[in-house]
């Protein structure tokens, strides 16, 4: 494809990637800062600052709020697709997500927790779907750069989550007292980053955006409108009876809401699927496409509940099982979470550079199945250090950084693969929501993660790791044999 003509200015990239860039390293700051110290808050003691939870109930609350978090962008991408269009959808989830984390960090107790936690899901399913779509919009299908520029897009996200654990948990030490953190301290400073995002996006965007942006790909006729809000208010009240009967028969309790999430989160991509499949708004070629994406979907959700763990699982080993210090270098648990975002931006300049050289390069389904195995080994490799020396003692950090080293290399063959083919199979009348697809893949995992995590500790670390490690590369072998396939369906796209 010629270079003539195409914009450049942003490292050989579009300069409107700079603009959507620094807005998602903006959002992923405040949301991976207050990730960082979130579990700790919830468990740690009422005088060492938490809230006193059970730590089985934190790490299941942790899942299914990120779970939430990504369930919640299938509103973000309808509101997108048929109200306000993406770029006034990003504002408004920004301001959301702002509100969530200014909650959070007063000092209001377990309520607090759960306002912000529903401020924060709701303007992240308007933000993330819409941004990603608007990287895509960048782009015209011919356009060779499309898989490096979500890379670098991807790399932008990792920067903002890189910093965060570093810096949250140091703000919450450094105002803290009595050797306790403040981690009231460290919830503003998310709130500063995403306030920071929303300026540089609002006068940014004016300049670099398309004004396309501004309106719906698929804006609601007048005689559908009353029809959409009927569904609406039933399906409020259809979720306000099953909360009465649950709390009339004495079964309304944060483990069972959970419960409900879950399937709630398993329900909605297959129904999805469903309706796209059968919509006379998609053609035959599209509807192929759509067969396609399936299996990806399967397999991003695998991922994406080992990937997701790390301010989960892996976060309570850090705290529990891992030596905190390396030499005269001492460092808290939330630290590690840098690990991810860290390798992710080691290893992009290099995945790039293959992807843009490698002429005969492999299929995405056959990248994703890669990418699972190598997942699966993050989670063998955790097994390993309790196999050998035992699961009541504490071991060597670098152990924590192996696991996160492997699951990136893993990231790297899925995230901005992923994003990028879901852009390229959605069905033109589904284009907004067929990107919520792929961050309800997410929501899937970490809905699966927030019912098998009451079953980790550190007496049961081992098969714990093991079983989760050998589904997700034995799926990953799977795939590589049906790859042929589930390519030759994605008709034409690569």
């Amino acid at each position: 494809m010629s270079t003539k003509n195409l914009d450049t200015a942003f490292f050989g990239q579009p300069r409107g990637l700079s603009t959507l860039f620094f807005t998602e390293m903006w959002e992923r700051f405040s949301y991976y800062g207050m990730r960082a110290i979130l579990l700790f808050y919830m468990y740690y003691a009422v005088t060492a600052g938490g809230l006193g939870m059970n730590q089985v109930t934190a790490a299941s609350i942790m899942s299914i709020y990120g779970s939430l978090v990504y369930l919640s962008v299938v509103i973000g991408g309808w509101l997108s697709d048929r109200v306000w269009g993406p770029r006034r959808t990003v504002f408004i989830g920004g301001v959301f997500i702002m509100l969530g984390h200014i909650v959070l960090a007063l000092p209001m107790g377990v309520g607090a927790l759960y306002v912000s936690i529903a401020l924060i899901v709701i303007g992240t399913g308007l933000l993330k779907p819409n941004v990603s779509d608007m990287v895509g919009d960048l782009y015209s299908p011919e356009d060779r750069r499309r898989d490096a520029g979500f890379s670098m897009f991807v790399f932008g996200i990792n920067l903002g989550s890189a910093i965060a654990p570093i810096l949250v948990p140091w703000v919450s030490d450094i105002f803290g007292h009595g050797g306790h953190m403040n981690f009231h301290a460290g919830f503003s400073l998310a709130a500063i980053g995403m306030f920071f995002g929303l300026v540089q996006y609002y006068f940014d965007g004016k300049k670099y955006l398309s004004d396309k942006g501004l309106v719906p790909n698929d804006p609601i006729p007048a005689d559908e409108l009353k029809k959409i809000i009927i569904k609406v208010v039933w399906g409020i009240v259809a979720l306000a009876v099953i909360l009465i009967v649950m709390g009339l028969t004495g079964v309304l309790n944060i483990d069972n809401v959970i419960t409900l999430i879950t399937i709630f989160a398993i329900a909605i991509p297959i129904y999805y699927f469903v309706m796209m499949l059968r919509s006379p708004k998609v053609t035959k070629i599209e509807r192929s496409r759509v067969w396609a994406y399936i299996p990806l979907f399967i397999a991003a959700a695998i991922f994406w509940g080992i990937e997701e763990s790390g301010s989960v699982v892996l976060a309570l080993f850090a705290q529990e099982r891992t030596v905190l210090h390396i030499g005269a270098w001492h460092f808290q648990a939330a630290n590690f979470q840098t690990l991810n975002p860290v390798f992710i931006m080691i290893l992009t300049p290099f995945f790039v550079w293959l992807w843009e050289n490698w002429k005969n390069q492999p299929s995405a389904p056959s990248k994703f199945a890669a990418g699972l195995v190598f997942a699966g080994l993050s989670y063998v490799w955790m097994a390993i250090p309790g196999w050998l020396f035992g699961t009541s003692g504490r071991v060597s950090p670098f152990w924590l950084v192996g696991s996160w080293f492997i699951v990136e290399i893993a990231e790297m063959l899925i995230s901005p693969i992923g994003l990028s083919v879901t852009t390229k199979l959605a069905p033109k009348a589904f284009k907004s929501q067929m990107m919520s697809m792929w961050f309800l893949a997410d929501a899937v995992g970490q809905a699966v993660n927030s019912q098998i995590v009451k079953y980790y500790s550190s007496a049961t670390e081992v098969p714990y790791f093991l079983a989760v490690g050998i589904v997700s590369v034995i799926f990953g072998v799977v795939m590589f044999f049906f790859s042929k396939k589930i390519h030759a369906l994605m008709a034409g796209v690569n």
